[in-house]
């Protein structure tokens, strides 16, 4: 494919058309879990690492997106965990194992949260020990991975596992191995694929999340940007049914 702006745009097309007619019953059996963590008065955590964070960006604290929410992040370990600002520098910080315990003390769930993870390779070790963390505490576990990518690498935590080996549903956000896209004639390839069809599969989820909500007849608890009138006190109301829970709120 050629390495110009319309090449990218084709060839993501076809991504994304391609995670459209496969991923259909993971997205639902996703969509299932989540509801029934709502309804039993849970939350939806979300984690990733790297670029990968965004996909909790994603889910938690939007417009349009679900109020009953968290994000999860390394840099939680500082702002909430009293670690010093100087362990976010070290890049392979989202290899170490014993990060996991942490991020899930702080994130304080209840036994009837779900737990979306993101993670492009899923091998490292703090995503798999986070993964077998949540399922040694009973959680149902969504993940965000590339299955072309996680089959071809190593895992790099002691228990030989990957992030999708230990999650209940797999969502295939169909990256190439090395997650670019179009290879360039000197060797390697430019322009990655997950952060774009990360965010669908956020979104895919939600739309599915909603509609199974709104078809039994009541109302999602929705964001409403707070840059139109009315933004700040519709999710002020809704946020307050969670206060002390999703962080956002006292």
């Amino acid at each position: 494919m050629t390495v110009t702006a319309h090449g990218y745009v084709s060839a993501i097309q076809t991504v994304i058309d391609r995670i459209a007619t496969t991923q259909v019953d993971n997205v639902n059996q996703a969509a299932d879990h989540i509801v029934t963590a709502l309804r039993a008065g849970g939350l939806l955590q979300a984690f990733g690492t790297g670029h990968s964070e965004a996909v909790a960006v994603d889910f938690a604290g939007r417009a349009g997106g679900l109020v009953p929410t968290n994000k999860i992040l390394l840099r939680d370990l500082v702002v909430y965990g009293g670690q010093a600002p100087q362990i976010l520098e070290d890049e392979k910080l989202e290899r170490d194992p014993r990060i996991a315990a942490q991020l899930y003390e702080i994130a304080a769930p209840r036994p009837e949260d779900v737990f979306v993870m993101a993670s492009q390779s899923g091998i490292n070790g703090g995503i798999v020990e986070m993964a077998l963390l949540i399922k040694q505490r009973g959680h149902k576990l969504i993940a965000i991975t590339s299955v072309e990518h996680t089959e071809r690498v190593s895992p790099r935590h002691p228990s030989g596992k990957r992030l999708a080996d230990i999650a209940d549903v797999v969502l295939d956000n169909g990256a190439p191995y090395g997650d670019a896209l179009l290879s360039l004639e000197s060797g390697g390839a430019v322009c990655p694929v997950s952060s774009v069809t990360n965010a669908l599969m956020a979104q895919l989820v939600v739309a599915e999340v909603v509609r199974r909500i709104e078809a039994a007849g009541e109302v999602a608890p929705v964001y409403l940007s707070a840059n139109v009138p009315g933004g700040d006190e519709h999710n002020h109301t809704l946020e307050s049914r969670y206060a002390g829970r999703v962080r956002r709120t006292a």
